[in-house]
């Protein structure tokens, strides 16, 4: 009896050790992809955050500029006011931004994640604007954007090159929550439950996608996704 009762225990405990064990891996997982993202995210925030400061110290500078032009317009030097012209624009190139949200890591994982969909033969049409006041994290805020942008890109590299690719981005406050909506071609027809998706998905992407969706119920949140004939959409809200 004293043997049975001891090999149920043992029993019990391995298993309880297994659970536990598979619980901490995962977790540890989860918790080095965040960790990876959360430094990717850190990096590009710094990057728009010193385009905004050399933006605004090139503004500042104006009056600069302007009389240096002026003082070779007197003298006639108009070659040098062309090359001079010149240099300005180049440098106003360098450090433009297409998209501009008002939150700086937004505006860091757009501009990153989108520069690359002309060379791709990808449009791209964003209407984005991000209130102030935000009861979202800007970590998480840009989790959810960088993932929807990756699959978004993702969808597109897979249909033919002769086919017509898209993407769609819209965030702005509706109905007193943030409403994130992300629309894509794609050559998929059928509609794949979540659950599905996600696990169709290797890897980062995977991760990605469920990372998402603990992100939005972390917030109590609403989420959909959609296959629509020809494309497929990802719509988010969270509460201000």
């Amino acid at each position: 009896m004293q043997i049975g009762v001891a090999i149920a225990v043992w029993i019990t405990t391995a298993a309880l050790a297994v659970v536990i064990t598979a619980h901490v891996v995962k977790k540890r997982a989860e918790e080095q992809l965040g960790e990876y993202q959360d430094k990717i995210l850190k990096t590009q925030r710094e990057e728009v955050q010193n385009i905004y400061k050399t933006m605004r110290g090139w503004r500042h500078d104006y009056h600069n500029h302007m009389q240096k032009i002026k003082a070779h317009l007197a003298l006639g030097q108009f070659m040098e006011v062309t090359e001079y012209l010149n240099r300005l624009e180049a440098d106003l190139d360098a450090i433009d931004v297409v998209v501009r949200t008002g939150n700086a890591g937004v505006d860091a994982i757009l501009n990153s994640k989108l520069s690359s969909a002309p060379d791709k033969d990808i449009e791209i049409n964003c209407k984005a604007k991000v209130p102030d006041n935000l009861l979202v994290s800007d970590v998480d805020l840009c989790v959810i954007i960088g993932n929807l942008i990756d699959n978004s890109l993702e969808s597109c590299g897979k249909m033919k090159e002769t086919d017509k690719k898209f993407i769609r981005i819209y965030m702005g406050v509706f109905k007193e929550q943030l409403y994130i909506s992300v629309m894509n071609t794609t050559n998929e027809h059928r509609r794949k439950a979540e659950h599905e998706l996600i696990s169709m998905k290797r890897g980062n992407h995977g991760h990605g996608l469920k990372r998402v969706d603990n992100i939005v119920a972390k917030y109590n949140g609403y989420i959909n996704r959609k296959n629509e004939p020809g494309v497929f959409v990802t719509e988010i809200m969270l509460p201000l």
